[in-house]
């Protein structure tokens, strides 16, 4: 895993060498074992190491035999080796044993399609020399990121966190008033854009290509998850055989390491299963790591330490305290732009422990977007099936009502907090699922901003990002839909980019087996009703895992990887809170209604209210937007 940069200048200057280095330099955290660059003329690129395969002669950037070609890589391709065989036998020729020169070559040999033949996790960008064109690639699901700008026609900007970008002198450092939307909505921006308008994320499945006489790039999607052409099942035990010998499959071909390896182990469905079979195909017995914390209501270790023993792996376990939140400017530096998931602070902390014995961690994400593990996905389909019982002409106005007058009562029992169950109820399937998923409700949203800032805005509404997603959809069923908005949106933009941060920071590489793109492929044709199965989410999963895991890991009701944010913002962070959000930096911003700010402050440190997720927003906002000032005013675009 590595760290990967790069500027090529359209006016034919030369690269400023200064400038690449700290570019690269500042994401040194990617990639501690080596560092170098490669400069030709206008054109530059860099690249930072984590060795773990071909440890003696994997250095970057990397030019092939023929010299007409470099790239630099960040990520691990998995099919390299049969690559590397079908290659030579076209005639490509290789100095190395590495991943890296196996892309390159593909590249001379089948151009932009090659990324169709890469099984992995990346992110890299070719300068071939001979047709003077930057190709970048991002793979399938996101779980390499890649950032760029086009700086005033002239400059093109790439790197594997935006903290490398910044460092340019002529980035456009505005705030985009739609990302920002976005992340009050989201708790996290979305792809393509960044917090910055001169800046963004390539998409995942996208490639760019840059060719001589361009003064701007070309992007183009080469992968999709598609929920076309699901399987008629006759025979579900056969189903089940399948599922766990092709997640097998793509468990042991991520066990090829030349350092240390091990695997997360939350005590939950997914990376219990990964843990499982691991130690099937592993001599030694796996190095698993977990995190527990001093309150009984968020620690899973007792699950964890099940399959650990079960499986006879060389288990430790870390317990932290709950009120870990020191960790806030941290993650601040980490993310480089806003980021509200506070499960970053366990995912950080079990990265930093893991690190202290391996290199490289398999972990179960993704298991939740393929199988349907979410709680949400039960509650929009049974709102989908009230919506089609009761014509819209009178669902709207009657659920309306409730939704306005039932009041919100955040500490009664889960059965009578029906308030926005009613809200969404009021609302077609795309907005109620916006509407279940947002960090800031509707009511709040509308008054967080200034008059100006919503003038910025221009109309926008972030239902838009939905609704962009659900015209690429081709499956025909109402589960499918929001499992591929939450692959399009919710897997990159919040948990693959937790997961990539956390261990970056630690220099720890994480593999995610069960986001393998054919397993996906094959996952996404199992028949909706046999993922969410009555009450049972993940229930095909769950079911062809009997034989492997014990059932009250299975079957027990899901904790996620949660902190107190509730809590912590009625006690030990309420100074902080008042400080930063009524008295700090947000209010030279011009965006927020400082009315608003200062209603939901009161009404959450006084209990009558619980504001905690959107407050947690706006921590993270105000830090990381401090964080990013560099002596210039930042605007809203």
């Amino acid at each position: 895993m590595c760290g990967i940069a790069g500027l090529l200048n359209l006016d034919l200057q030369p690269v400023d060498a200064g400038l690449l280095q700290r570019m690269n330099d500042i994401q040194i955290h990617r990639g501690p074992d080596a560092g170098d660059s490669y400069i030709a003329g206008p054109l530059g690129l860099a690249h930072r190491r984590l060795s773990i395969i071909d440890i003696a002669s994997g250095q970057q950037p990397l030019v092939n035999v023929e010299n007409n070609a470099v790239i630099v890589f960040n990520g691990e391709i998995y099919n390299f080796a049969s690559l590397r065989e079908e290659l030579k036998g076209l005639g490509a020729g290789f100095r190395t044993h590495s991943d890296t020169e196996v892309i390159l070559q593909a590249w001379k040999i089948w151009g932009k399609a090659c990324v169709k033949r890469l099984r992995g996790m990346f992110a890299f960008a070719i300068w071939d020399k001979d047709n003077e064109q930057l190709f970048i690639a991002r793979d399938r699901l996101g779980i390499k990121p890649l950032y760029y700008s086009l700086i005033n026609g002239r400059q093109l900007a790439f790197a594997s966190e935006l903290k490398a970008l910044q460092c340019l002198p002529r980035l456009d450092r505005q705030l985009d008033a739609r990302a920002i939307a976005d992340y009050f909505t989201f708790g996290y921006i979305p792809d393509p854009k960044s917090i910055f308008a001169g800046a963004h994320k390539l998409p995942p499945g996208h490639t760019l290509l840059l060719e001589r006489g361009q003064t701007s790039p070309t992007i183009e999607q080469y992968w999709d998850a598609s929920f076309a052409d699901p399987f008629q099942v006759h025979d579900q035990q056969q189903l089940d055989e399948e599922l766990i010998e092709r997640l097998r499959e793509a468990v042991g071909i991520r066990l090829v390491s030349e350092v240390p390896i091990g695997a997360f182990l939350s005590g939950g469905v997914d990376s219990s299963a990964v843990v499982a079979l691991m130690a099937g195909l592993m001599e030694q017995p796996v190095n698993t790591c977990s995190i527990g914390f001093d309150v009984p209501s968020f620690n899973e270790t007792e699950f964890a330490r099940q399959v650990a023993e079960r499986y006879q792996t060389n288990h430790q376990e870390h317990q932290v305290a709950v009120d870990d939140f020191g960790l806030l400017d941290t993650l601040s530096s980490l993310y480089d732009e806003p980021y509200a998931d506070s499960s970053a602070i366990p995912t950080y902390r079990v990265c930093e422990q893991a690190k202290k014995r391996v290199t490289v961690c398999l972990s179960g994400d993704g298991g939740d977007e393929l199988f349907a593990g979410y709680r949400r996905y039960r509650w929009h389909l049974l709102e989908e099936r009230i919506r089609g019982l009761v014509p819209a002409a009178i669902r709207k106005p009657v659920f309306g009502l409730l939704g306005n007058y039932y009041p919100k009562l955040d500490r009664a029992p889960r059965y009578l907090r029906a308030k926005s169950t009613f809200q969404a109820l009021q609302r077609e399937a795309l907005a109620a699922y916006l509407h279940t998923v947002s960090f800031t409700p509707e009511s709040i949203f509308k008054q967080l901003f200034t008059p100006e800032f919503n003038r910025r805005l221009n109309g926008y509404r972030p239902l838009e990002v939905f609704e962009g997603y659900q015209q690429q959809f081709d499956g025909d069923d109402p589960l499918s839909l929001i499992q591929y908005l939450d692959m399009k949106t919710y897997l990159p933009g919040d948990i693959l980019t937790k997961v990539d941060r956390a261990s970056m920071a630690h220099s720890l590489e994480v593999r995610v087996p069960l986001l393998d793109h054919e397993f996906v492929g094959w996952a996404n044709r199992i028949p909706a009703h046999l993922k969410l199965h009555r009450r049972e989410g993940k229930h095909i999963f769950k079911r062809a895992l009997e034989p492997h895991l014990p059932s009250n890991v299975l079957y027990r009701p899901k904790m996620g990887f949660g902190v107190p944010v509730a809590r912590w913002m009625r006690g030990p962070l309420a100074d902080t809170l008042r400080q930063r959000i009524l008295r700090g930096h947000l209010q030279t911003l011009g965006i927020f209604n400082q009315k608003t700010l200062d209603r939901l402050a009161d009404e959450h440190i006084h209990g009558t209210s619980d504001h905690s997720v959107t407050l947690w927003a706006l921590l993270m906002f105000e830090a990381s937007i401090r964080r990013s000032m560099t002596g210039d005013q930042v605007a809203a675009a």
